[in-house]
């Protein structure tokens, strides 16, 4: 099988290490790629769908799978369908779910999916009129794609006129904020549900948490996410009984009702609180830096998870009775301003982790990095303490000048 991977994070990183030492691929393409997939493979510099598609042709690819959601946003399933390419992914219509805030709002109040209450504004006035009259803290989210970072949690009137006005006028995050989610605020924790589907089910993962903010103890901006464990130590059997009865049964009935079938991932974003769990949000595609300690945990062969969804058979998924870490380094300043192009060291003197590449890549026979989170450091142990000692002893070892990362991935 000849293989094309769309992306070049630290999940592509996962999952190509997942796949590559099956024997049924012969070849591993990435677009673009990054330091770690350009050993396992060859990276393309391609970005369009037309060019994607062009190549796929040219290639002969058996099977595409998409990494980020803006391919799947922008309809590269729709064209490769066109030209009988298979896809592991949904159709533009149902990338929406993610695509649009505003739209996958409408699809959980319609379906009676279990989610914070909310209103969509698409004028700037009216949204400004909102905010005077709600309760505080609440949340303001762009409907569009944001890099996972259009979401600002107001304590205040002045932060959420000024969110707001950042979104709708300013456009910090372009076309993607100028409609908006105002949604109340939920407390509790959150954790992340990736889930295969065939096309008519769902079949869900072991729970994950992420680390969003970017400094320690949760402080700081939100980012892409700054480091994973699995399975999430907080969320028990119990909410998971209360997650497959409001979100993800209803979910699948409401793919049905609207013709939503598709082969590939979907992810839930999950606040629960004391009144159980809540859906924040849809991803229509595997998670970073979820997916790299969902694969490190994973027993079953991910080309035979992925081969029997497209041909919508069952699957049974398995996981490791084991604790997984991801830490994630980054560019200093991610994620606002931030410089690359500095060389990273120390790959060699890992003893118990895997490194996986992300924001970076090969320049001669040095490594550089060229992205905000420039690579994750994962490993596995009996007890979450285990995995985390492991993952910092070997990140003390790799340098790249103005690194940085948090300190508290994997402690309770």
């Amino acid at each position: 099988m000849r293989i094309l991977i769309i992306g070049e994070g630290g999940r592509e990183s996962a999952l190509a290490a997942k796949l590559q030492n099956d024997p049924r691929i012969s070849k591993m393409f990435f677009a673009n790629g990054n330091a770690t997939t350009d050993v396992i493979g060859k990276n393309v510099h391609l970005s369009e769908i037309k060019e994607l598609r062009d190549f796929a042709i040219k290639e002969k690819i058996d099977l595409t799978i998409v990494g980020p959601e803006a391919p799947l946003v922008a309809g590269l399933k729709d064209e490769f369908k066109k030209h009988d390419l298979k896809v592991f992914g949904p159709t533009q219509k149902v990338a929406s779910l993610e695509g649009s805030k505003a739209f996958s709002k409408k699809f959980m109040q319609t379906y009676d999916i279990k989610t914070a209450k909310a209103v969509v504004f698409d004028s700037y006035n009216e949204a400004k009129e909102y905010v005077q009259k709600q309760q505080y803290p609440l949340v303001i989210k762009a409907s569009g794609l944001a890099g996972g970072k259009g979401v600002v949690i107001c304590d205040n009137l002045e932060e959420a006129e000024a969110t707001i006005h950042d979104f709708m006028i300013r456009r910090i995050y372009g076309d993607a904020g100028i409609r908006l989610v105002i949604e109340e605020y939920l407390q509790g924790f959150e954790a992340s549900i990736i889930a295969f589907s065939n096309g008519d089910q769902l079949f869900p993962c072991i729970a994950a948490k992420d680390y969003k903010k970017a400094g320690n103890g949760d402080t700081g901006p939100n980012t892409g996410g700054m480091g994973s464990v699995a399975p999430s130590p907080e969320f028990t059997q119990e909410h998971y009984a209360d997650f497959e009865k409001n979100i993800l049964e209803p979910t699948v009935k409401g793919l049905k009702a609207e013709g939503f079938g598709f082969k590939g991932i979907i992810f839930f974003g999950l606040m629960v609180t004391k009144n159980g769990a809540y859906l924040l949000e849809y991803n229509m595609r595997f998670g970073d830096p979820e997916t790299q300690v969902l694969m490190a945990l994973m027993e079953n062969n991910l080309l035979d998870v992925i081969q029997d969804c497209m041909d919508g058979k069952e699957i049974e998924l398995k996981f490791k009775d084991e604790k997984a870490v991801c830490l994630v380094m980054c560019s200093g300043g991610y994620p606002r301003n931030f410089e690359t192009g500095f060389e990273i060291v120390g790959e060699d003197k890992l003893k118990y982790s895997k490194l996986l590449y992300a924001g970076a890549a090969k320049k001669g026979d040095k490594v550089v990095s060229n992205g905000g989170r420039v690579l994750n450091v994962v490993a596995t142990g009996a007890t979450y303490e285990d995995a985390r000692k492991k993952v910092y002893e070997d990140a003390g070892h790799v340098h790249f000048d103005y690194g940085f990362y948090r300190e508290d991935i994997g402690k309770f």
